[in-house]
């Protein structure tokens, strides 16, 4: 039996291992590194293989809709907010056998279920690629997505083992492994463009992907090192906490769902915007999704196990002050971000795309408004997860994804904005969820949002006025110019405005005393001021 005070060490020997802050800047440090390998990626696929004609990579990136969306509607959403909060509860309690017994049980049954999805998606991929995501696809360019989609079909599998693996690590206090094996998922991606590129192209890249997905796999696998790991073939079908697994999980499973749904339903409506246009905006979606991964699913996901274990102590206070703390620290670095992102559209473009980038940008810039409410939705999802809510932020998807479609139609009609109406449709959708998720938030914990967060937020805002002057004046001084080629340039001016921009930010921040920017200022000036200890 583990007495209270025995469920407050191990509690506190978890949080000892690595501090939040450590956590986060080891995810922020990884995912940017998996950003920049995912930017080379793409820019890779897009010198090497065209982006329109009958070898289209409309293709490949039409091919991963299918699987992404089996993966995240069956198996995402048990693997973090459905998992972790019963995991924390079991840790809690001193229960590290009943911690293995429940993520063998989850992975049997994911693996069982993921297997059958697999052999569906193989069999079923040409009635999918020409009736459901790509009717506009030329006949090559179809054959390339449907077979690219066949060498894909087990990687949910692939992936949803990876998922409880880490999940469970995440739980335990261990980050490293998640968050380095991504890393890798892309690495044998852009390996596969340079061995398949001259022989069998661009249904060489789905190798890459299958490839990158046990990799992955394996990189995971090696996190058990010394965590003394049970595997048992059970699934605990009576065990109380597995079937609360199994009650949270299709709430947000079918959140998660509706998502991939959603892009699957801008790939339907791009396929019939003509040739290019898939590939337009997917790259233009991929540099929005960067900065989300960067900060809002690296913050969160790092705070995520500190909320769990705050309730598991029945300290609803400190919930509430860390959530609110997290909160404004995640507001003040995303603004300064989103403000580079809508500045710097047309070098971003340009580097990872050189042709059609003045259509990339075009998009991009309307997603930036998506950037900043996507992350603060990556944190606010996680205040009802902590709370084993799954449902309501179900109830407010199962809108805005409705909502999200008849904007999408009608904005991406050729007569409208073209391909660019599926990214103004995106950032209207992710401004009135983030407002609805507030609203619902506010009405259940009335001590939440003070009048210290609305200052404090106000605060924020009235830096970042700063920020966005400094950004319009730092591009008239570096414009951007009709011969601007290469890493090198496009890098460099890159480098000079985001450095500028942020450093305003940081710079008015420090004058405004904004107590989220303080943390980060003491240490630019401890690193600045240290003296160097040289030998005499």
């Amino acid at each position: 039996m583990v007495t209270k005070t025995g469920k407050s060490r191990i509690s506190d020997r978890l949080t000892k291992k690595m501090p939040l802050s450590s956590v986060a800047l080891l995810l922020i440090a990884t995912t940017f590194l998996g950003q920049l390998l995912g930017f080379l990626r793409t820019k890779l696929v897009n010198a090497n293989f065209p982006p329109t004609g009958p070898h289209s990579t409309d293709a490949y990136f039409a091919a991963f809709n299918i699987p992404d969306f089996f993966f995240f509607t069956i198996a995402a959403g048990a693997l973090g907010v459905a998992f972790m909060p019963v995991l924390a509860d079991r840790l809690y309690k001193g229960d590290k056998k009943g911690v293995w017994q429940l993520s063998a049980s989850l992975m049997n049954l994911l693996a069982i279920v993921m297997a059958v999805v697999g052999l569906v998606i193989f069999f079923a991929a040409g009635p999918i690629i020409h009736h459901v995501v790509g009717p506009g696809l030329g006949p090559q360019q179809a054959h390339n997505a449907i077979v690219i989609t066949r060498l894909l079909a087990f990687n949910p599998l692939l992936f949803a083992l990876s998922g409880v693996l880490t999940a469970t690590q995440q739980t335990l206090g261990r980050f490293f492994f998640f968050a380095i094996a991504p890393l890798f998922y892309n690495l044998a991606i852009i390996a596969s463009i340079f061995v398949f590129r001259g022989n069998i192209g661009l249904v060489g890249l789905g190798i890459g992907a299958l490839a990158g997905a046990i990799l992955q796999l394996i990189i995971v696998a090696a996190g058990l090192f010394k965590l003394n790991f049970h595997w048992h073939w059970h699934i605990l079908w009576k065990n109380m906490d597995f079937r609360t697994i199994l009650r949270q999980l299709p709430p947000r499973s079918l959140d998660q769902g509706m998502d991939q749904l959603i892009s699957i339903v801008e790939t339907r409506f791009a396929t019939r915007l003509g040739s290019g246009a898939v590939t337009y905006y997917s790259n233009a979606f991929i540099l929005h999704t960067a900065p989300i991964l960067l900060l809002g699913t690296a913050i969160s996901t790092a705070a995520f196990p500190q909320l769990n274990a705050r309730l598991s102590q029945g300290r609803p206070d400190l919930f509430r002050r860390d959530f609110i703390k997290i909160l404004k620290v995640l507001i003040w670095l995303t603004a300064p971000i989103v403000v580079v992102c809508f500045f710097a559209r047309g070098y971003l473009a340009r580097l990872i795309f050189t042709q059609g980038s003045p259509t990339i940008a075009l998009i991009f810039g309307f997603l930036t408004v998506a950037i900043f409410f996507r992350s603060l939705y990556a944190l606010l999802s996680r205040w009802f997860y902590s709370q084993k809510d799954t449902w309501t932020p179900l109830y407010v998807s199962i809108f805005t994804i409705i909502f999200n479609i008849f904007l999408a139609y009608y904005l991406s009609q050729a007569t409208s904005y073209g391909v660019a109406g599926l990214a103004i449709a995106q950032s209207l959708v992710a401004l009135t969820e983030v407002f609805i998720l507030l609203v619902i938030m506010a009405w259940r914990d009335h001590k939440l949002f003070g009048w210290d967060f609305i200052m404090s937020v106000g605060r924020i805002a009235s830096v970042t006025g700063f920020s966005v002057i400094a950004g319009y004046i730092i591009i008239q001084l570096l414009p951007l110019g009709a011969s601007d080629r290469g890493f090198v340039t496009l890098g460099a001016k890159l480098i000079i405005i985001s450095l500028f921009i942020i450093g305003i930010h940081i710079f008015v921040s420090w004058l405004f005393k904004l107590e989220e920017a303080m943390p980060f200022i003491s240490r630019i000036k401890k690193f600045i001021l240290k003296p160097i200890g040289l030998p005499y």
